[in-house]
């Protein structure tokens, strides 16, 4: 795809939503972690149930640490491989605890020295506690930006580093959260909603609905 393409993509997605962000609610970097965590192969809307009762009760690293692996089970049982993540949102927070002074890391490399935090993972919160332009993909950047001709990939690592060259600096921040939105509501998975898609005219996806 060209850049002038490119750069119409992203003038017209900020147009329609100029201060994007993510669907998970927390109300500090502690809590967003937990959320990010939770929520793989998961819906924001089931974690955001999950985590309103959650957090209430644990929502700095040694509340959740006091909570114990066990009781959390009992808080997120209703979210895929609870069991896992509740043993590594417990393993997490006694390290944020030893190893940061129980604050939220800022690097990428101290974030995925953490249990259950990849690069996806690590991405969200630079990007979102941190304000830098990284970029998360996960399924749904991965299949929007193949789709409409952004990036090319076998992996989510070969788009994320393709998109971070061919987006714009000033739009690199918030792309993030443009493509999950773009990918979850308008460019579905199983029947895009071409019609209705703001983009649709730089679109490069050849198996349009329209």
């Amino acid at each position: 795809m060209d850049a002038k393409k490119i750069r119409a993509i992203f003038a017209h997605l900020k147009q329609a939503n100029p201060n994007p962000t993510t669907e998970l609610v927390y109300h500090n970097p502690f809590e967003l972690l937990v959320a990010v965590i939770l929520s793989a192969q998961a819906t924001d809307k089931a974690v955001n149930k999950a985590t309103q009762i959650l957090f209430k009760i644990a929502n700095t690293p040694e509340k959740m640490v006091k909570l114990g692996e066990a009781k959390l089970r009992d808080y997120v049982r209703t979210i895929g491989l609870y069991k896992n993540k509740a043993k590594n949102v417990i393993l997490t927070s006694q390290l944020l605890i030893d190893q940061f002074n129980s604050n939220i890391p800022a690097t990428r490399e101290e974030l995925e020295s953490l249990p259950g935090v990849g690069r996806k993972t690590a991405n969200v919160i630079l990007n979102t506690c941190f304000k830098q332009p990284v970029i998360a993909v996960d399924t749904h950047i991965f299949r929007v930006a193949q789709r409409i001709g952004l990036a090319r990939g076998k992996t989510p690592l070969s788009v994320e580093e393709q998109l971070m060259k061919v987006i714009p600096k000033e739009y690199r921040h918030d792309a993030h959260h443009w493509l999950i939105l773009h990918g979850r509501y308008v460019c579905t998975a199983r029947k895009p909603k071409c019609p209705a898609c703001i983009i649709n005219p730089w679109c490069e996806f050849p198996d349009k609905t329209v």
